[in-house]
């Protein structure tokens, strides 16, 4: 919490002019969804400066593009939290609530947020299809299923690209995040991504 409002304070040069949102970052989307998407946390300069998760970053251009691609969204990108973005079946959400140093949460940060998550996952009637950019998000979708009642199934799942689980009533599937680190060197492509969404559509 305190490096996420360091974050907002210390601004980077390239968003100086602007006013941070520097707060916890709620999911946003349809809530007739059946696609849920979630990541590991707001970017300290992304979401922890619009105050909308994957928005104003690069990680947010690559998913946004892709999610147009495939039906669920009715622009590209997504710059501000009033750039007239709308999602169509889809809900977009991230495990942590607050922008962490080096991106990496503490196992208490993660605990912490858990309960945003999984009342979120409740408030989606028609939620059926969950993605997990990358294994952080993995993980912490499992603990928030066990704790709304649906046990995780043994042996335990692992997190890789184009991974399937079926816990409970949703469908479990894991996609590389879309990271500079991932994007940039072809870990993760637009055709892979894409792939995984419509999967998660179909």
């Amino acid at each position: 919490m305190a490096w996420r409002e360091e974050a907002a304070r210390d601004k980077v040069a390239r968003f100086a002019d602007q006013t941070y949102w520097g707060r916890p970052v709620p999911g946003f989307g349809d809530p007739a969804a059946t696609i849920a998407i979630v990541g590991l946390a707001p970017a300290a300069h992304g979401g922890n400066r619009t105050g909308r998760i994957f928005t104003g970053d690069r990680s947010g251009d690559f998913l946004y593009a892709a999610m147009y691609r495939c039906g669920l969204a009715n622009q590209p990108t997504s710059v501000a939290r009033d750039d007239g973005l709308e999602l169509r079946g889809v809900y977009v959400a991230a495990v942590n609530r607050c922008a962490p140093p080096a991106n990496k949460p503490t196992p208490e940060e993660r605990d912490r947020c858990l309960p945003y998550l999984e009342r979120e996952i409740a408030a989606l009637p028609e939620l059926r299809s969950i993605v997990a950019l990358g294994a952080f998000a993995w993980d912490g979708i499992l603990r928030a299923l066990a704790a709304l009642g649906h046990p995780t199934p043994r042996p335990r799942p692992k997190f890789r690209h184009r991974a399937e689980a079926t816990v409970g009533p949703y469908r479990l599937l894991g996609a590389f995040h879309p990271s500079q680190q991932n994007t940039f060197t072809g870990k993760l492509t637009p055709e892979m991504l894409d792939e995984v969404l419509a999967a998660a559509a179909s």
